[in-house]
């Protein structure tokens, strides 16, 4: 290929491909590129290599959730989670713009170091629930107002569950309740059936500690409703990170 044959294809996808996002290699095939032209681009600064493979344009200052929305192509069941997902729909407590993104996932990825250098960033891969079936993950997963077509967020309920598994350990335990009981009129079903394929006894006897407490659910008729595993009938107890001693009963 000639000079001026390249000259035309950079101009191309400088042309039609959407600033403020990396692109892939399946994406420059598209446009005649192949790895051998990504990389003559690259040395030649037309484009940044990000990556093995990932390729953005030089001091294209992209945002987060068209990052993510790249991410969410390459990693099976990636989406905003826990004390982020709620921050996005309104439940906060001091939130700062520092504080780091949680994304959640269904298999085990390293955040590249080109995601994390500009959004402060961790990556959870837990079992978390045992889907009864393939409709509950997905009606737990949303894209709040304001937010790109497409992109996936836990809805306040599955959120919650997030928070929970993670709170003692990456998870502060007071900011956990305060933003358990900035939680308004969760939808009750749905936290049961959450609750019923939880697979964190932590989580779950935190959950219904604090419901007991706060009376944002009723407990014993949702217990009535739905089998939830909270365990053995004994105490449930746990030192966490900051040394404090924490003690669950069975049914909150």
């Amino acid at each position: 290929m000639d000079i001026n044959s390249r000259h035309q294809i950079i101009k191309r996808l400088q042309a039609e491909l959407p600033r403020g996002a990396p692109f892939d290699l399946a994406t420059l095939e598209q446009f005649g590129v192949s790895a051998q032209l990504a990389a003559r681009y690259a040395q030649g600064g037309w484009l940044v290599r990000l990556a093995q493979g990932v390729y953005a344009f030089p001091n294209d200052d992209f945002g987060v959730h068209k990052a993510i929305l790249f991410l969410q192509k390459r990693v099976p069941g990636l989406h905003i989670g826990g004390k982020s997902a709620l921050a996005v729909q309104g439940v906060r407590h001091n939130l700062s713009t520092r504080d780091t993104l949680v994304l959640w996932g269904d298999t085990r990825f390293v955040l590249p170091t080109w995601f994390t250098s500009r959004f402060p960033a961790r990556y959870v891969h837990a079992q978390l629930f045992e889907w009864p079936d393939t409709v509950l993950p997905v009606k737990t997963l949303t894209t709040p107002p304001g937010l790109p077509e497409g992109m996936q967020v836990s809805v306040p309920e599955r959120a919650l569950m997030e928070l929970l598994y993670e709170t003692g350990v990456k998870q502060g335990l007071e900011e956990a309740r305060n933003l358990f009981d900035g939680l308004r009129s969760p939808r009750k079903e749905l936290l049961g059936h959450l609750l019923s394929c939880c697979t964190s006894v932590k989580a779950v006897r935190l959950f219904l500690s604090w419901a007991r407490e706060t009376n944002v659910v009723d407990v014993d008729a949702l217990l009535a409703q739905h089998e939830v595993r909270t365990g053995s009938n004994k105490r449930w107890m746990s030192r966490l990170d900051d040394g404090t001693l924490l003690s669950l009963k069975p049914h909150g």
